[in-house]
């Protein structure tokens, strides 16, 4: 029995350690599996990452910054904002247009000019309703500046009379002279108006100069409503100019990013509007709805016209003509006289075989009257622009284009249905006179004397005018041309003060757009133009005024069309985070990530550290 019982004990141990060893595993297979730790990181290797990371975010923040930033910024050069609105609202300048008109009386005595001249003066003021014309009457040279006893005290007696009005001082541009011709023998007062030079002739029978001690001078309520009557239709086009100038309306109110610039633009549209109101009392219906037919019809400004005078005819006659000859009589003197206003070259050309347009109907015979008509309708396509050579881009400025046409003989004398008139204005393009040949020009190798075309170029030279602005009264050369200066004037002012106002506007709206110091300095200039200008006018010195107003209306032209402004309009931001977006993502993603991580790093080594202790 002991034998058998040592026999079995090694068996019994070998039993009990392989039961162990199973149990062991088991225990591992069950339990989860536990990760390998990584070795500790030396205090040299988190140094040499932070140093990494570090430098990675100094290139960005101290180098890639300031040159993305330097490369992508927009420049905006600072602008007198406030002074361009003002300039936009009126509120800068109120333009006044002061006549100097000359009194003379050959046959009259100084004390009698004076009289004449005080109670016409004070009937003026009584008759005027604008804020914009301020018609003053001068005496004489020859009588103001006499040497006699008389003449001084007349000269003293002037002077107190001129300082007693306004003050105004004399300058060199007189609109108008005024000849007092007395005449025994007349029943009433009548005037003469030289059509080529600024004079007018007033004829009265003395029996209209009553004794000092009258109270009414019906001498003088006679010229001052002729003097009226001459300026009323300028009066009224520059009342209409003043009355549609630019006014800021709501929507551009609302850009402002401030309450204090929109309580400014409030404050100076109210009394633009009460000067505008002030002005448009002097429209009459009639002259509000020439205005308007006036404003399809005047070209715009521009400092040079081409003008293109053509000749067609339908058949191989007139084969030449002294166009230059006729030009040079008839055109020439009236464009010397506006070029003070604008620049003209002219060229000419014709056309034989001529046909008429596909679309106007042919000529109907009238036997009433013994003519050849069209219709009004068709005069609007008389042109035939598929055959005749007429091109509007040739010269440097606008082209104004003057027909003549000679129908067949079989359809003359042609005429307009309506009017019997044989000329008339297509607007924005040019004018057409119908030129009915004599039987001298119905042959072949006939010319057109200038004698022949001086009726033809007459009208042209009124149609000219029309184009250019210039009023249809008084029937006057020199003083259409001086009322067309100050139309000219006041328009250009009008137009450089509106786009100093859109500019600012702009500027106000889009805070991305680029605005270059070449703008800074187009709106300096336009701005210091307009300040002579508007100082120019005042003075009377028309002139001088209207040069300042196209060397304004030049710059802020100049500097509203900047060629980089113009780019940045169509450049909007979301375009900019379209672009910047694909190539910020990846370049800033593992920066700001690492920049985290490491910052969580040092939070948490801080706060074991602290809890340790």
């Amino acid at each position: 029995m002991a034998v058998t019982s040592d026999a079995m004990q090694p068996q019994e141990s070998w039993d009990k350690s392989e039961d162990a060893a199973i149990a062991q595993k088991s225990t591992e297979l069950n339990a989860p599996e536990s990760r390998k730790q990584p070795p500790a990181e030396s205090q040299e290797s988190i140094r040499a990452r932070q140093l990494v990371i570090l430098s990675f975010w100094i290139i960005v923040v101290f180098l890639g910054i300031p040159i993305w930033w330097w490369t992508t910024s927009i420049h905006r050069a600072t602008l007198p904002l406030k002074e361009m609105m003002n300039w936009a609202e009126g509120k800068a300048c109120r333009p006044t247009f002061p006549l100097e008109i000359m009194v003379e009386g050959p046959s009259l005595q100084e004390n009698e000019i004076l009289r004449i001249l005080r109670a016409t003066q004070h009937a003026l003021d009584d008759q005027n309703e604008s804020t914009l014309h301020h018609i003053r009457l001068r005496m004489g040279y020859d009588y103001a500046r006499s040497n006699s006893s008389q003449g001084m005290r007349v000269h003293e007696e002037y002077s107190q009379f001129n300082v007693a009005f306004d003050g105004i001082p004399e300058v060199k541009e007189k609109a108008l002279t005024i000849r007092l011709l007395p005449q025994t023998g007349l029943a009433s007062a009548r005037t003469e108006l030289e059509p080529h030079t600024a004079l007018l002739k007033v004829s009265y029978p003395p029996t209209l100069v009553p004794p000092a001690s009258s109270s009414s001078f019906p001498l003088a309520t006679f010229v001052a409503a002729q003097l009226q009557n001459l300026f009323a239709e300028e009066q009224a086009i520059l009342a209409h100019a003043m009355s549609s100038g630019p006014v800021p309306s709501s929507s551009h109110q609302s850009a402002t990013s401030n309450g204090q610039s929109t309580s400014t633009y409030n404050t100076s549209t109210n009394s633009s509007k009460d000067q505008r109101a002030a002005n448009v009392r002097v429209l009459s219906s009639e002259l509000a709805t020439r205005l308007a037919s006036r404003s399809t019809r005047v070209m715009k400004y521009a400092p040079t016209y081409h003008i293109t005078i053509s000749l067609f005819s339908s058949r191989a006659w007139p084969s030449s003509w002294d166009i230059e000859g006729a030009i040079r009589e008839d055109l020439a003197p009236l464009l010397d006289s506006a070029s003070v206003i604008s620049n003209f070259t002219i060229d000419t050309q014709t056309q034989l075989f001529a046909s008429l347009s596909p679309s106007v109907q042919q000529p109907q015979y009238d036997p009433e009257y013994g003519v050849w008509t069209l219709k009004d309708e068709d005069l609007s396509g008389f042109i035939n622009a598929a055959e005749w050579p007429l091109s509007p881009s040739i010269g440097l400025g606008p082209t104004l284009n003057f027909v003549i046409y000679v129908p067949d003989s079989s359809t003359t004398p042609l005429v307009i249905k309506a009017s019997q008139a044989t000329s008339w204005l297509i607007p924005q393009w040019g004018g057409v006179v119908i030129l009915n040949p004599p039987e001298t020009l119905r042959a072949p190798g006939s010319r057109l004397s200038k004698e022949e075309l001086q009726p033809v170029l007459s009208k042209f030279s009124h149609q000219l005018l029309s184009f250019l602005g210039a009023p249809q009264s008084p029937p006057s050369i020199p003083l259409q041309l001086q009322s067309l200066m100050r139309i000219r004037a006041a328009s250009l002012l009008l137009s450089a003060s509106s786009t100093l106002g859109s500019l600012a506007r702009l500027t106000l709206t889009l805070s991305s757009i680029a605005i270059p110091e070449t703008v800074s300095a187009a709106v300096e200039a336009t701005i210091d133009q307009l300040s002579k200008t508007c100082d120019a006018l005042r003075d009377g010195r028309f002139e001088t005024a209207l040069g300042h107003a196209r060397a304004a209306e030049m710059a802020a032209e100049r500097s509203f069309f900047e060629k980089s402004m113009v780019g940045q309009l169509y450049f909007p931001d979301e375009h900019k985070v379209a672009v910047y977006l694909p190539l910020l993502g990846p370049v800033g993603v593992p920066l700001i990530m690492s920049g985290l991580k490491e910052l969580r790093r040092v939070l948490m080594a801080r706060r074991l550290k602290t809890k340790t202790r």
